[in-house]
């Protein structure tokens, strides 16, 4: 038995798509296998229990709070963005309060101590010797007892996707450890997989972890079970999910179609400094597994979790509908560019797209490679809008690329376009540590760490990270047709509540 875990904390809306693919190579190999996803029940765990102590907001709130669980479970507390957000609002307060005494600053989508930080091997190291200290323990004690007791795993494999898991996972780890030192653990991840594909990677775990996964882990962790020519093919199992559970008016299905990126020319992108090659699944393969998976557990939205859909891909979605509401990542192509293309995307199902756009400038988005024009952009993002799909648009201030006057025309754009516009994140770039050769900057550390994913640097145009964070919050975000776009996003989930909001598809309650 091999016990798969997915550690808080990260946004308990959707099971992980990751567990997913490893349960189902696992099962197709007859081996059994268990996902225990105890990002979902942890948080679950402490928003359904009273808090020690509290002011009057917070009493209100764990008054509130199994209504607003349920309100966040139901199909009637997305019809009303005004009594979602204060929901949310409320539950996070709750959080807040129980993880104030662990100096942690806990959320639905988020986890940040105030003392150790994710980017430093010693910290998790502290973490896993002293997981009484974690705001989850008293649940993670409870539930790893049982667990154990229930399934008597031979392995343990948890998987790390972001920062906000890795001092919970490491936690848990030396809770394992220590009330169980002779069961082998193994970890894996897109986290993991970026900790060891730095230039500089030294295993500062040894001792602790059996094992760690770069990359892909169906095959690594099928070799751990003994299988050393494991079978080809493709293999997804949500057979352990607890739907009904998640904070979401029906089962979101998450899905990858491929791992990579299909253009991986992005000039600031990592994935080609890891060596991340792009790896689809065939068409029909995807089209199979999502009329299995769909006839299974009857989803309310597929959530396409690709770093791009191929064209092949949205084509096929055309010919051929999953029945479900979907969305996921696009690339500005000349098929977006066609309002006849974008209605047949609408009548398949598509509920939302979005696009890292990045940039209004054209200079800009030739340096960064991105092999689309600001006048392309519009194009689609209006064709788009025709076909009644609204835009998740992703921007980044402050590239090498950019200098203030560039900034400015990215804003015009947004003005110029904010009717075509459904939803936005703009974010400071920070330039990945697997970037640093290939642009030749002088850089600098956020934080001390010797798992840093990412630098600061000496902007090559002087356009410093101070002046695009003044920029952001005195003119960009206070411009009113930017400010009414940001005012639609959903707090904490965002993008992954927005399909509910954008494209209203029919819900099911559960």
């Amino acid at each position: 038995m091999i016990l798969l875990i997915n550690p808080p904390a990260a946004k308990p809306c959707e099971p992980p798509a990751g567990l997913a693919r490893l349960a189902g190579a696992l099962e197709a190999h007859h081996l059994p296998v268990g996902v225990w996803d105890a990002n979902r029940e942890a948080l679950l765990a402490l928003l359904e229990s009273a808090p020690a102590a509290g002011d009057h907001w917070t009493r209100q709130a764990w008054a509130r709070s199994t209504t607003d669980i349920e309100l966040l479970r139901s199909a009637a507390g997305y019809r009303h963005f005004s009594a979602y957000s204060a929901a949310v609002r409320r539950l996070n307060r709750l959080l807040a309060a129980h993880s104030a005494h662990a100096e942690v600053v806990l959320s639905l989508a988020d986890y940040q101590h105030r003392t150790w930080s994710p980017l430093r091997s010693g910290d998790l190291l502290a973490a896993a010797e002293a997981p009484e200290h974690s705001p989850f323990y008293d649940y993670f004690r409870r539930a790893l007892a049982a667990r154990l007791k229930a399934a008597a795993p031979e392995l343990i494999g948890l998987s790390l996707s972001y920062l906000s898991q890795a001092l919970p996972a490491f936690a848990l780890i030396g809770l394992i450890r220590r009330d169980h030192p002779g069961l082998p653990i193994v970890i894996g991840g897109g986290l993991v997989t970026s900790w060891m594909r730095r230039p500089d990677w030294r295993n500062p775990f040894a001792g602790l972890i059996d094992h760690l996964i770069d990359g892909p882990g169906e095959i690594p962790l099928l070799r751990l079970a003994g299988f050393h020519a494991p079978a080809s093919g493709s293999f997804i199992s949500f057979s352990t999910a607890e739907w009904p559970d998640y904070l979401a008016p029906g089962p979101i299905l998450p899905y990858d179609a491929s791992r990579g990126c299909y253009w991986n020319r992005c000039a600031y992108c990592p994935e080609p400094a890891e060596g991340h090659g792009y790896q689809p699944r065939p068409v029909q393969q995807v089209l199979a597994d999502l009329g299995r998976l769909t006839a299974l557990h009857k989803p309310a939205l597929i959530h396409f979790t690709d770093n791009a859909l191929s064209p092949a891909l949205l084509r096929a979605l055309i010919e051929q509908p999953p029945g479900v509401p979907w969305y996921g990542f696009v690339r500005i192509t000349t098929q977006l560019m066609d309002q006849e293309f974008c209605c047949g995307l609408k009548k398949s199902g598509c509920a939302m797209l979005k696009i890292g756009l990045e940039s209004g400038d054209d200079e800009v988005l030739e340096g960064m490679k991105k092999g689309v024009t600001v006048a392309q952009a519009g194009r689609a993002l209006q064709a788009l809008a025709a076909a009644g799909i609204p835009a998740y648009v992703y921007l980044l201030f402050g590239t090498p690329w950019e200098e203030e006057a560039a900034a400015r025309r990215t804003l015009d754009f947004v003005v110029r376009h904010a009717g075509a516009i459904g939803f936005i994140n703009p974010a400071i770039f920070n330039l990945p540590a697997d970037a640093v050769d290939t642009l030749g900057l002088e850089v600098r550390s956020f934080y001390a760490g010797d798992l840093q994913l990412y630098y600061d640097f000496n902007h090559p145009l002087g356009w410093e990270r101070r002046q695009v964070r003044r920029f952001l919050d005195r003119e960009f975000r206070r411009e009113p047709s930017v400010a009414a776009i940001l005012r639609r996003t959903p707090p904490s989930f965002t993008s992954n509540h927005a399909a509910f909001f954008a494209g209203r598809p029919q819900l099911t309650s559960v």
